[in-house]
């Protein structure tokens, strides 16, 4: 049986209300009544209610003070102000002072009715409607994951996938995320079978045609809209899909998305290997070969994207274009903050790069700070932090100020991370590489049926750092743990978002090119 909604009703002539009290009662409504304000105040700091009735016209204490004192004691209970008077000075104090809604004498009972549905069932309402729209969709989506046989189709499901997530962190779930949690899953181990399957194919030219991967999104999508005019690229490093969407809704004033694409980030899915592939316009075996001095390995030193800006000019220069180019890493919010007091310098460029690497930053505190980890324990919450981040950072008073400008703005990102669980063994000597979703060696020793491996690196166009090198990739949301100290590594990092493997979440990523709405 569900809990009895528990209202205060304000009035100084409450005795007259006794029939809308009866009314309500016979529904079930539990209904508490006070003759002025300090009698109401008094019962505010003894009850919990759900919903208040508050008249605004009182002798002593005003429906508007009295208001205002309840606020200080219980902010986030709706209250519903009556009153006689459409004096628009009178409605603007109370709408200032967070009313819920507002009624004018004479009222009836189906307007009373109307409004407690309003403030106190909408939730329930919306989550039943959700719950039971997801639910007639639950078996078409599997249906859809069972067929699915091209990128399309990946990329349908997962934004089917995604708009479900969002639904639910809107208007809740009904209990029903853990049933979409296990579709996602279940969504995801087809998606790494089809990658397994087709990744390599992809590279020799047989089966399916491949996606666009990382490689072409600056020469298919970024330099055709400078013969347009001036172009800003925002590129969030590890940002998920689900995270975009949270982005755009925020952006929804001030730009108009021209375009939105789902691509595929190549393996490794991590910053050295995605990001480079992409400012080079070639894979990282490429870009080994042809220029090894803008390649760093995986076990030498230095910062392993370094020459991003260099990478960058040089594909400009390959592809004969001759636009004036900038390039920014923001990895601070002193960088950020500079960026927003000098961007009309970024007006004199026709192409401007700008690299954010909070989200990625994020992502590797969470797994190292705990409190962090409590803010995003799970991915509604990651999303919500990221949202938080978004509302109040640098890079969107960035793009207030880019909005009152003739610039297209191309937002996109290199990789996105998984939320990972399940621990697998792997054995590997000292030069293997460190990453939890990948590992790149010689002589690797692990459950061939738990990981997608790549023992010819060449067929997939990465770089080899001697003859044996071969390359293993951790699928769903596992993750790659020697067995030394097993068990403390197990703990540190299961329930943390990594990247470098296959899943949706890190492979399937976005790319939106807007104008700027003014």
């Amino acid at each position: 049986m569900s809990r009895q909604i528990h209202i205060l009703w304000t009035d100084d002539e409450i005795d007259l209300l006794k029939p809308y009290i009866l009314f309500l009662e016979e529904r079930d409504y539990r209904v508490t009544t006070a003759a002025n304000g300090a009698d109401a105040l008094s019962l505010v700091e003894g009850h919990d209610f759900d919903l208040i009735f508050l008249d605004e016209n009182m002798p002593g204490l005003s429906g508007l003070e009295t208001l205002e004192r309840i606020k200080t004691i219980t902010p986030s209970t709706p209250v519903v102000m009556i009153t006689k008077s459409e004096e628009e000075d009178i409605m603007d104090g109370a709408i200032g002072g967070m009313i819920s809604d507002y009624l004018i004498k004479p009222v009836n009972p189906k307007q009373i009715l109307l409004t407690i549905k309003k403030n106190i069932d909408t939730k329930r309402l919306v989550t039943e409607k959700t719950t039971s729209s997801y639910q007639s969709q639950f078996s078409q989506i599997g249906m859809q994951i069972n067929s699915a046989s091209s990128f399309s189709d990946w990329t349908d499901i997962y934004k089917r996938l995604v708009f479900w997530e969002r639904e639910f962190d809107i208007g809740g779930s009904g209990g029903m995320e853990e049933v979409l949690s296990m579709q996602k899953t279940e969504a995801n181990k087809e998606f790494a079978r089809y990658i397994s399957k087709n990744y390599e194919a992809w590279f020799s030219g047989e089966g399916h045609d491949p996606p666009l991967l990382s490689p072409g999104i600056f020469g298919n999508k970024v330099f055709p809209l400078l013969d347009q005019g001036k172009v800003m690229v925002i590129l969030i490093d590890n940002l998920r899909y689900d995270q975009w969407k949270i982005i755009e809704q925020e952006m929804n004033d001030l730009y108009r998305c021209d375009d939105e694409i789902i691509f595929s980030s190549i393996l490794p899915t991590s910053t050295q290997y995605a990001r480079n592939a992409m400012f080079a316009g070639m894979m990282p075996g490429e870009i080994q070969r042809q220029t090894p001095e803008l390649w760093i390995d995986e076990n030498d030193e230095g910062s392993k994207n370094a020459n991003e800006e260099e990478l960058c000019r040089m594909q400009l220069q390959k592809l004969g274009i001759g636009a004036s180019f900038n390039y920014e890493k923001i990895s601070n919010q002193r960088a950020g903050k500079k960026l927003v007091e000098n961007y009309s310098d970024l007006l004199n460029y026709d192409l401007n790069v700008v690299v954010y690497n909070f989200v990625d930053m994020l992502s590797h505190a969470r797994t190292e700070i705990e409190m962090i980890r409590e803010l995003a324990y799970d991915e509604a919450s990651y999303r919500s932090l990221v949202k938080s981040w978004f509302q109040h950072s640098y890079l969107y008073d960035l793009l207030k100020q880019l909005n009152q400008h003739d610039i297209r703005v191309v937002i996109t990102t290199d990789h996105g991370a998984v939320r990972v669980n399940d621990p697998r063994k792997v054995i590997g000597d000292r030069q293997t590489s460190v990453n939890l979703r990948y590992k790149q060696g010689r002589n690797l020793n692990y459950n061939k049926k738990e990981v997608f491996e790549v023992l010819q690196p060449e067929h997939v166009r990465l770089p080899r750092t001697n003859i044996t090198t071969s390359y293993i990739f951790a699928l769903n949301n596992d993750y790659l743990v020697y067995p030394n100290n097993y068990n403390h590594f197990v703990n540190l990092y299961r329930n943390t978002f990594q990247h470098g493997g296959i899943s949706m979440e890190e492979m399937l990523i976005p790319l939106a090119i807007l104008s700027p709405i003014r």
